[in-house]
């Protein structure tokens, strides 16, 4: 298991620290970044990638991000909905801390879906 890593303790002691209940576990290699038990992001190799999806994809495009891409087994390359987080935007901490709040409700509405689907296959049974 991967032990924390000085780049880890940065992001959440000391960029994302103004936001409540931050913490990491280790995962596949990186960490994930969790605000409040939510996943927001994910660190692999020291660059810390945060959830995007179509309402916030164009503010990360104009950064010139990219998102993280992995080889699955066959050599495939998989692309997910976490983008790089620039250099530059590693430095103002206000405007980190805002794209973390938007990747928080983005997967905070997307688990209010999931939870909604769930209990409407309830109902269908």
């Amino acid at each position: 298991m991967a032990q924390k890593n000085e780049f880890v303790e940065y992001v959440t002691a000391d960029l994302l620290m103004e936001l409540e209940g931050v913490s990491s576990r280790a995962m596949f290699g990186g960490y994930g970044i969790y605000v409040k038990g939510i996943i927001v992001g994910i660190i692999v190799d020291d660059e810390l990638y945060l959830k995007v999806d179509e309402s916030n994809k164009a503010e990360y495009q104009k950064m010139k991000s990219k998102p993280f891409v992995y080889k699955a087994k066959g050599g495939k390359k998989m692309e997910m909905s976490y983008w790089k987080i620039p250099a530059d935007i590693l430095e103002d901490q206000e405007e980190l801390v805002r794209l973390a709040v938007d990747s928080y409700e983005i997967n905070l509405k997307k688990a209010g879906e999931k939870e909604n689907l769930k209990k409407s296959r309830k109902l269908n049974k």
